[in-house]
């Protein structure tokens, strides 16, 4: 068992990295397993997740705005790089299905920019198969 300093200054250090950038629950398990005792980092978890502080559904929701403001990204990169941040695949799958018009009216525009920046280095099949690569879904 611990004491309530112990759990208050662990929870300041946990709380001091989430607030410095949004991190997902798993991020916040694999940098603090080794430095806090597994019981109190789930009761740390616990407690910053019920006062809203880590929340991955809106982890998702924020880098993918994040990343449609700033990149060109099939849906299928965007779920990978999510899923590299420990983000449960089914999470993302229900925020994509939730918002599926949006985001592939983000990814016909991301395939265009695409198309036109590779234009002049690459012939149209190569562009298509750059595109297919990258997970865009084949449009004519």
């Amino acid at each position: 068992m611990y004491t309530v300093e112990e759990f208050d200054c662990q929870k300041t250090k946990v709380f001091k990295y989430i607030m410095f950038k949004k991190r997902t629950e798993s991020e916040i398990r694999n940098k603090f397993k080794a430095q806090i005792e597994e019981s109190m980092l789930e009761e740390i978890i616990e407690y910053l997740k019920e006062a809203g502080y880590i929340n991955d559904y809106n982890f998702i929701e924020k880098q993918i705005k994040e990343y449609m403001n700033l990149k060109n990204m099939s849906i299928q990169e965007i779920k990978y790089k999510l899923m590299t941040k420990g983000i449960d695949k089914k999470l993302i799958d229900k925020y994509i299905e939730e918002h599926e018009e949006e985001l592939e009216e983000y990814e016909k525009r991301s395939a265009e920019n695409i198309k036109i920046k590779k234009s002049n280095q690459m012939d149209e099949k190569e562009i298509e198969q750059y595109l297919y690569k990258k997970g865009y879904k084949i449009r004519s």
